[in-house]
């Protein structure tokens, strides 16, 4: 059986460290370098954010966060039901922000792309917007190497 977590917090700036945070030590068992578990807290953070800033931008809202350990890789979805995207393609371009007056880079798409092992974005006007990140872990291959070779 693969382990697994759930979280759903309210959409609130203060909750962006601690889901970055327990999703960064459900990873811990993994076994991840410093690196890789930065990539993964880096990249939960921008997820969050946007669910924060863009989904709800300021009205109130939840966001669901689910991660399963399968072998070295770790599997994040999150999630929340906010104002979806109009245009995922564009979205994902890096530099695109629909906030340009809030100076936003709009890289937190392309962070994530560049961050994870693999990334897929899912949304629907109205209906919210789901990131599905995962990251293999390569040190647990390394370590385990090394234990066979003993």
């Amino acid at each position: 059986m693969n382990n697994s977590m759930y979280l759903k917090i309210p959409a609130l700036s203060e909750n962006e460290p601690f889901a970055r945070d327990t999703v960064a030590a459900f990873c811990v068992r993994l076994n991840p370098s410093l690196d890789e578990l930065s990539d993964v807290k880096t990249a939960v953070s921008e997820a969050v954010t946007n669910c924060i800033v863009h989904a709800y931008a300021g009205r109130e809202g939840e966001i669901e966060i689910s991660c399963e350990a399968e072998g070295d890789t770790v599997h994040i979805r999150i999630s929340d039901s906010g104002k979806g995207i109009e245009d995922v393609v564009r979205a994902v371009e890096p530099f695109f922000t629909t906030l340009e007056e809030e100076e936003r880079s709009g890289m937190g798409f392309t962070i994530m792309q560049t961050f994870m092992t693999s990334f897929r974005l899912q949304s629907a006007p109205g209906q919210g917007t789901t990131v599905y990140m995962s990251k293999k872990f390569s040190v647990q291959d390394a370590e385990r190497a090394r234990a066979d070779a003993v």
